[in-house]
């Protein structure tokens, strides 16, 4: 694969802070947060501290208080990921925080509030809006969701959602999943419909913490394949794949339990994050779900440690099915945000410590982003190739030309992947003829064939058999044929005549899949009202000025900051005495101030090990616990020779570290 290379660049890190809720506000809890805008700061104050105990400060590239938008927080921080995608990078944006902290707020939002819309709509809308405002360029958009619950990858879009998919790993692609199934889009209501779907079978439910949380890690995939003509005469392919990443709550188990005694798990009903909907499961699957995500949580904590400490030559992204999807994410060719979601009351203090541990050793994970240019197995090629092909047989038959879009029903198409995709996995996509006027400048009008080619195919039969019917009313007058010789013609002409019906529907067919392969590329440019579009164009470079002005300050008070503590260790002249002890008294009660602020962070990180060795312990005893059961069944209650026939089918796949069953009929038999 061609690819340009691009220094390292380091993971973004952003923090948000959700206001007080009324249930919070009710219990009496009080705010321990505080988010400095201007300074990309985050304080948080122990509300058990001893007296004279400093609160602790985190800095990261920018902060958002419970009085911003979740349009400050796409201008600001993702849109630029996105155009980078859009490019040929690849781009991750991941949630990380407590239960209830605004994870799927802040991804998803509220869709049919605008303003409310998170990062995952408000990139839809600015995927296709680049799109259909570019020139000379040819696009192919595809989706894909899945979520991973309990460490088992589902596809969210298939017919069978709990069917478990399984990892593999290609030495030219990296990572990705068997049988995925992917959605070839065409505009912004369309990959909304495949969002809106996936959300109706992903995992939710009630805790104590939320009443519809996320049980499991959702990643929404969207691949944008762009085909450009270079200097060179020849068409270039860029690849940039968008993850776009909403974990599931971390939180200790007792605060992870159902909401009620029969807290039933629910699923979202669409439309976001929002809504129930009817469930399964019971009140007791909530511990087990948070032992497999805070296990999931560690492992990708473990990855952060180790990327971001530097020392460590092993990076363990194999420990979860989340790190090896993210393994690009984390140190590898992709541009990456984090947004560390806050708590801000008191109660909360605990989990809203580790959450800013974890987003500050995140800040010093170095990616390395790279153009992805020309890779070989790119679907948008593929499209090109074989429309080129279907359009040179039209061309042949003389069948080709172009006609006003008409409206038609919208179908459900299947469509073959390309052979150099892994697996061979489906790709589906809707065909449709038509758009709503309000997507139009989503979709220009592309070159389809005439509208007059079913009513001149009509007309040409329709000849043909009047022609023939001629033909055999002249064969059948014609008294110097004897009757065989009669019959015998009588049967070319039928035979003629089903000839021409079957290149009708030859025809039809071949002109039905150029134009469904067609639909699906987009090209920019065409049917946009430009002075509208211009307008557009210069409202949004505006706001990206606002929005690197905005981070220029910030990393200018910052280096400012810093540069004032070096100026006063630097001052070394007084003018008296006590002037002397005065300012050597301050620094050293400054000095003092932070050595117990270290010792207090010291402490805090002592207890936090505590803690999670506590958590892995019980997790590894639940565990355990499971083991000796399943032996104590085995042994009673299994005969032997069975245990034998099972044991000699095990076998350990080395890529997935996993033991699985030999089928018991071999493969092609």
């Amino acid at each position: 694969m061609a690819s340009k290379t691009k220094t390292s660049e380091a993971l973004k890190v952003v923090a948000r802070c959700r206001p007080l809720s009324r249930k919070e506000e009710a219990a009496g809890h009080e705010q321990i947060l505080t988010m400095d805008v201007k300074l990309g700061q985050v304080t948080l104050r122990n509300p058990r501290a001893a007296p004279g105990e400093l609160p602790k400060t985190f800095t990261f590239d920018a902060v958002y208080d419970a009085s911003s938008k979740q349009a400050d927080l796409y201008d600001e921080t993702v849109r630029p990921l996105i155009d980078s995608v859009l490019q040929g990078f690849n781009g991750t944006v991941f949630a990380y925080g407590q239960t209830g902290t605004g994870k799927t707020y802040t991804m998803q939002g509220t869709w049919v509030e605008p303003e409310l819309r998170g990062v995952i709509p408000n990139a839809f809308e600015h995927i296709f809006t680049h799109i259909s405002r570019s020139q000379n360029q040819q696009y192919l958009v595809r989706a894909s969701y899945l979520e991973i619950y309990q460490e088992e990858i589902r596809d969210l879009l298939s017919k069978e959602p709990g069917k478990r998919l399984e990892l593999k790993e290609n030495p030219e692609t990296g990572v990705y999943i068997k049988d995925l199934s992917s959605f070839v889009t065409k505009n912004v209501k369309e990959i909304e419909h495949v969002m809106n779907l996936g959300n109706q079978t992903r995992a939710v439910g009630s805790t104590h913490m939320n009443e519809v949380s996320s049980r499991s890690h959702a990643i929404f995939v969207i691949t944008v394949e762009c085909s450009e003509r270079g200097s060179d005469g020849q068409d270039h392919i860029r690849v940039g794949k968008l993850n776009l990443v909403d974990l599931a709550g971390s939180e200790r188990q007792n605060k992870a339990g159902p909401n009620t005694a029969g807290g039933t798990a629910t699923q979202s009903t669409g439309g976001g994050g929002g809504g129930n909907g009817g469930g399964g499961g019971s009140g007791g699957e909530r511990p087990k779900e948070a032992s497999k995500i805070n296990l999931s949580l560690s492992a990708l904590g473990n990855v952060i440690a180790a990327l971001a400490g530097n020392r460590s030559t092993h990076i363990p992204y194999r420990d979860s099915k989340l790190t090896r999807l993210l393994q690009d994410s984390l140190g590898g060719n992709a541009k990456t945000i984090m947004v560390a979601t806050l708590g801000p009351a008191s109660h909360s203090y605990d989990e809203s410590l580790s959450t800013l541990r974890f987003a500050n050793r995140a800040k010093n994970i170095k990616n390395k982003p790279r153009v992805n240019e020309d890779p070989k197995d790119t679907l948008l090629r593929e499209f090109q190739e074989e429309i080129a092909r279907l359009k040179a047989q039209l061309e042949k038959r003389g069948m080709l030309g172009k006609r006003p879009r008409r409206k038609s029903s919208r179908r459900k198409k299947a469509v073959s992947a390309p052979a150099g995709y892994p697996e061979g996995p489906v790709i589906e996509a809707w065909v449709a003829e038509e758009e709503d006027d309000n997507n139009n400048n989503h979709r220009p009008p592309q070159p389809i064939l005439e509208s007059a080619l079913e009513k001149n195919m009509e007309n040409y039969l329709q000849e043909q058999k009047e022609r023939l019917e001629e033909e055999k009313a002249a064969i059948q007058d014609d008294r110097s044929l004897v009757s065989e010789e009669k019959q015998k013609l009588l049967e070319e002409k039928e035979k003629m005549l089903e000839d021409l019906r079957r290149e009708q529907q030859a025809t039809e067919l071949l002109a039905a899949k150029y134009k469904a392969m067609e639909s699906k590329l987009l090209i920019g440019g065409r049917n946009i009202m430009d002075h509208t579009n211009e307008q557009q164009k210069m409202l949004e470079l505006k706001r990206q000025e606002i929005a690197e002005q905005k981070r220029r300050e910030r990393e200018m008070q910052q280096e400012m900051m810093l540069r004032d503590e070096e100026t006063m260790e630097l001052r070394g002249t007084y003018t008296s005495l006590q002037q002397e002890v005065e300012v050597k008294t301050k620094k050293l009660k400054k000095l003092y101030a932070k050595l117990q602020a270290v010792k207090a962070e010291i402490q805090d990180q002592h207890d936090e090990y505590i803690r999670v060795r506590q958590d892995l312990e019980e997790a590894q005893n639940e565990q355990t616990r499971e083991l000796k059961l399943k032996y104590l069944i085995i042994e009673n209650f299994i005969p032997p020779e069975e245990k034998n026939k099972i044991m000699n089918r095990l076998f350990l796949d080395c890529e997935e570290e996993q033991w699985k069953f030999q089928p018991l009929v071999p493969a092609g038999v």
